[in-house]
């Protein structure tokens, strides 16, 4: 897609924020605790090159990623620190990730026989590897002693392998119940009794188990949707410290009119003017991530909440404003405007989600644009 760069449409992203967020964090840690900043899905729509550069002048030891593009976005722009992808990786590419020293997660023993076979006889380091276990995410990992058993075996055999960490993932450390949070740790703690020889990593805590579980950090922490200053609970616990919000969103109008009563707005005539009403045009739709769901939401005008009226277009949506703006008047959709705000928390709750989904459907053609 297109990044916009002629209209006047973009997500700011605050570097203060984020190394405000990485390092408070980051001081949080023993000596021996490595933070990797988790800069998947575009740096969860902040853009994900630049998030990873200032999480590095933050104190960032490595990164996350979902897929091996993703690295390879981050090598591309002479990132040189650890890459770990978290996602199951095409054994066919186990030649690239191995150049571009790039970790990978493994979760079977046939996935690591495979990569062997690709890697024999090439003139490659060893493919480094992470171990996920299954402790109740029920996504991808080993979730017996016996399989996990014969495939760190496997590795510690391997000339093309390396076994450089084993980790799980928590799904509910951002609540106020524990009893399947501790569940999850029991089974993390049974699972890896059967290896004798821990490898160099091994992690447990996304933001949420970081920030309110520290005593099961391991020696290194995901850190993720915290970093760029949301809180994982979405406001259901509190926060050990204050978090920045990273990301602003702004436009401007770019056409007003007024209508008369019983003039209908937008697709399917869903709103009818009641009254005579100014209703301001402004350049952004769901082909930019500010999906149809946001009908009615009201965005920031001269620090006035103005809601949407009609149905939010692909490329343009109308809000109803109190009186006539002119072309190129501000608009916030996040972020700040005089004594009001709108949070990415707020459309969440407004469209029945969760702000990673709002930051992330953000799309590429919105550019993204670094403030202090």
């Amino acid at each position: 897609m297109v990044v916009g760069i002629h209209r006047n449409a973009q997500v700011n992203v605050s570097k203060s924020a984020l190394y405000q967020n990485i390092n408070n964090e980051k001081q949080r840690l023993s000596n021996n605790e490595h933070l990797f900043m988790v800069v998947k899905a575009n740096g969860y729509g902040h853009g994900a090159v630049d998030v990873a550069k200032i999480a590095k002048q933050a104190g960032a030891d490595g990164f996350c990623v979902a897929i091996l593009d993703e690295g390879l976005e981050l090598r591309e722009a002479g990132i040189d620190d650890p890459i770990l992808v978290l996602g199951i990786t095409r054994v066919e590419d186990v030649a690239l990730m191995a150049k571009q020293r790039i970790s990978v997660t493994v979760s079977s023993l046939d996935w690591l026989k495979a990569a062997e076979k690709q890697l024999m006889g090439k003139d490659l380091p060893a493919l480094e590897v992470h171990l996920g276990l299954d402790t109740g995410m029920g996504r991808i990992g080993f979730q017996d002693k016996d399989s996990l058993k014969k495939a760190v075996d496997y590795l510690e055999q391997s000339p093309c392998l390396d076994f450089e960490g084993i980790f799980t993932h928590f799904a509910t450390a951002d609540s106020k119940s524990t009893d399947y949070f501790e569940l999850q740790v029991r089974r993390f703690n049974d699972l890896v009794s059967v290896i004798k020889n821990k490898p160099k990593y091994v992690h447990v805590s996304n933001s949420a188990t970081s920030l309110w579980h520290s005593e099961c950090n391991g020696n290194m922490i995901r850190f993720g949707v915290a970093a760029y200053g949301l809180n994982p609970s979405a406001g259901e616990l509190d926060l050990p410290y204050k978090l920045r919000p990273a990301m602003s969103v702004t436009t401007e109008v770019v056409y007003c009119k007024k209508v008369a009563a019983g003039r209908a707005i937008g697709y399917g005539s869903t709103y009818v003017a009641k009254d005579a009403e100014w209703i301001a045009t402004v350049p952004v739709g769901y082909a930019d991530g500010i999906t149809r769901r946001m009908q009615g939401f009201k965005l920031l005008v001269n620090g006035e909440f103005c809601p949407i009226v009609g149905r939010v277009c692909m490329d343009q949506l109308m809000i109803k404003v109190p009186n006539e703006v002119k072309p190129g008047t501000k608009v916030t959709i996040v972020g700040q405007d005089g004594n009001n705000s709108i949070t990415l928390q707020d459309i969440a709750t407004y469209c029945d989600t969760i702000h990673y989904e709002v930051a992330c459907l953000l799309t590429s053609r919105l550019p993204r644009k670094l403030v202090e």
